[in-house]
């Protein structure tokens, strides 16, 4: 069968009219898309930042500690990252993933510590059931060090990409400042305890699938990195974890979601929440999204702020390098339970 040979599922699924064996979830491990609540205004928070260095400040940094202490999830609007760079975003992430397969194959590996790569699933290494979804990974900061590794096909790749990451990561600093402040600490004290910093993304492309209740664009996670700024498209799929129930974020054009990693839940010493989330498929329509990973460089030293520990509040976590977790983390495959137990003081 020529189909088998496919290492992208894009391709393999090119004609064909049910989900492959190591595509299907146990049944009680499917995603049950009937018991699903669409999320209104109410749901996630909506925080407008126009007035974030302006007179609205102190309310702003409350709405975003409120938001990362209750639900470790927020939509931004006024972000700073213009209109137009947004849709040339996804318009090349659209454009790559159109590509003749022997064209997108140029950037593909199954190694999880390539820098940039193409790949499926998650880690098809490791992991048992494969989940339905292809995706591009990139390293984008510093931004010159890795701009050369990355696809020079659709040929503005580089150059749309490159300015996207660098307004992307001004926001992400802008949030870190105000987190930073709504926990009671010096405005810059999470940016220095990053150390070097990291900055990747991923172009995530979910093709329409068969028999969406039997699978996962990616199962139930949290996110190993400190800060994760999502770019959805107008294609709903993202769902997170509220209350015990699941709550389908619909897309607002222009937002941006933004969900609290783990290495932040550490950092407040779980005063925030690393919060688990899932993508669902549908028959219909693709669906691209575009997270961007903010972290702590490999060699950081990660532990709860000295502040925010006390008698009543003990250290919930030992020191450790954000390259053990990482490992872990990506070892592990997304298992539901968070990797962040394994860190626990003895």
């Amino acid at each position: 069968m020529a189909t088998a040979t496919k290492l992208l599922l894009t391709d393999l699924m090119s004609g064909v009219n049910h989900v492959p064996s190591n595509y299907v979830r146990p049944i009680s491990d499917r995603p049950n898309l009937r018991d699903v609540q669409i999320s209104d205004a109410s749901s996630i928070p909506l925080i407008d930042l126009k007035d974030l260095h302006g007179h609205n400040h102190s309310n702003i940094i409350e709405q975003i500690g409120l938001a990362c202490q209750t639900d470790g999830f927020f939509q931004v609007k006024n972000h700073g990252v213009p209109e137009e760079m947004i849709k040339d975003m996804s318009s090349i992430a659209r454009e790559f993933f159109k590509l003749p397969e022997s064209e997108r194959l140029k950037m593909y590996s199954d190694d999880p510590s390539k820098n940039t790569r193409l790949s499926t699933s998650f880690n098809v290494r490791t992991e048992k059931l494969s989940n339905w979804r292809d995706f591009l990974r990139l390293h984008c900061y510093p931004l010159e060090d890795y701009v050369q590794e990355w696809p020079n096909n659709p040929p503005s790749f580089r150059e749309q990409v490159g300015e996207y990451c660098t307004s992307v990561r001004g926001l992400v600093l802008r949030l870190l400042g105000a987190i930073s402040e709504s926990l009671g600490l010096e405005k810059n004290y999470i940016v220095e305890a990053l150390g070097k910093q990291g900055q990747h993304m991923a172009l995530n492309y979910y093709p329409p699938c068969p028999e969406p209740e039997l699978t996962y664009g990616l199962p139930g996670h949290t996110d190993c990195n400190l800060i994760t700024i999502l770019l959805q498209d107008e294609v709903p799929g993202l769902q997170v974890l509220r209350n015990g129930k699941w709550v389908a974020v619909n897309p607002i054009p222009n937002t941006f979601i933004v969900n609290i990693g783990d290495m932040m839940q550490v950092i407040s010493n779980d005063k925030y929440k690393s919060v688990l989330h899932r993508a669902v498929v549908n028959c219909n329509s693709e669906r691209i999204s575009i997270p961007t990973f903010y972290c702590p460089s490999p060699d950081a030293v990660i532990a709860p702020a000295k502040d925010l520990i006390s008698h009543d509040q003990p250290a919930m976590y030992r020191n450790f390098t954000y390259a053990e977790y990482f490992e872990k983390f990506w070892n592990r495959g997304l298992a539901t339970e968070c990797c962040l137990d394994l860190f626990k003081p003895n």
